[in-house]
C-alpha cells in the first residue's frame, strides 16, 4: 500500500502539467480557466480501514475518508490533516430513493437537530426519467428556486461522469487514469477528478463519495 501511495504521489507531480493539458476535456471546451486535477485512490492510508485518499497535482494528500465500509448512514470527508469539512447523511424520510443530505463540517447524532443541510443529492431512477444517462440530481436546500443546482451524467462504474450546472455547463469530471509509462491501467480503483475553476473541489469529492454509495 505504501509503495502504491508513493508511486501515485510521484506520478501526480511528474505529469502535473501534462495532465492539466490532456485531461481537461470538456471543461477546457466550456471554460478557459485553469482546472484542479486530483488523483482519487479508493483506499484509506489508515491500517485496517477502508476509504479514499485524494492527492493533488503536487503529490500532497488534500482529502481523505476513513472507515468507509458497506452502506453507512453517514460519511465524513476530511482534509489532508484529518479535519472534517463535509458530512453526508442518508435521508431517513425517503426510503424508496437513495437520497443524501450534505452538511458543512462534522455532523454527529447530538448535533444533527441544530445543523441545516446545504445540499441534498438524489439518485435518479432511470425508469422514471427520460434521460438514461442521468445518475443523480443535486439540489440547494435553502434555495427558493425550483429545479436542480447540478446534474450528474455518465457511468460511475466506468469512472466516466460529468457534473453540470443548470445551464448544462460542465463544472467537474470523473475520468479513468492510466499510467503514462507503458500504458498500464489502474482499473477503477484509481481515477481522476478534474474540477473547473470556481467549483469547490471538496464538494466535488463529496459527490464522488455519494456516487460510490449509489452505484457500487
Amino acid at each position: 500500500m505504501l509503495r502504491m501511495f508513493l508511486f501515485l504521489k510521484s506520478l501526480s507531480r511528474s505529469v502535473r502539467q501534462k495532465e492539466h493539458r490532456r485531461e481537461r476535456s470538456d471543461l477546457s471546451k466550456t471554460r478557459g480557466d485553469p482546472c484542479t486535477s486530483l488523483t482519487v485512490w479508493r483506499k484509506s492510508l489508515v491500517i485496517s480501514c477502508n476509504g479514499f485518499t485524494v492527492i493533488d497535482s503536487y503529490g500532497d494528500v488534500v482529502y481523505r475518508v476513513d472507515n468507509y465500509t458497506g452502506r453507512p448512514k453517514e460519511l465524513v470527508l476530511m482534509d489532508g490533516s484529518g479535519k472534517s469539512i463535509l458530512a453526508m447523511r442518508r435521508n431517513k424520510n425517503l426510503r424508496l430513493l437513495d437520497t443524501w443530505l450534505v452538511y458543512g463540517g462534522e455532523v454527529g447524532d447530538h448535533r444533527t437537530s441544530t445543523k441545516e443541510p446545504i445540499f441534498y443529492v438524489k439518485k435518479c431512477i432511470n425508469i422514471l426519467h427520460g434521460n438514461p444517462n442521468v445518475l443523480a440530481y443535486v439540489y440547494r436546500c435553502r434555495s427558493s428556486e425550483k429545479g436542480y443546482a447540478y446534474m450528474i451524467e455518465g457511468s460511475y462504474s466506468h469512472r466516466s461522469c460529468k457534473v453540470m450546472d443548470e445551464t448544462k455547463r460542465v463544472v467537474a469530471e470523473i475520468k479513468r487514469k492510466d499510467a503514462i509509462i507503458g500504458g498500464v491501467s489502474f482499473g477503477v480503483e484509481v481515477f481522476m477528478l478534474i474540477v473547473g475553476a470556481g467549483f469547490d473541489p471538496g464538494f466535488a469529492m463529496a459527490l464522488v463519495l455519494l456516487l460510490d454509495q449509489m452505484f457500487s
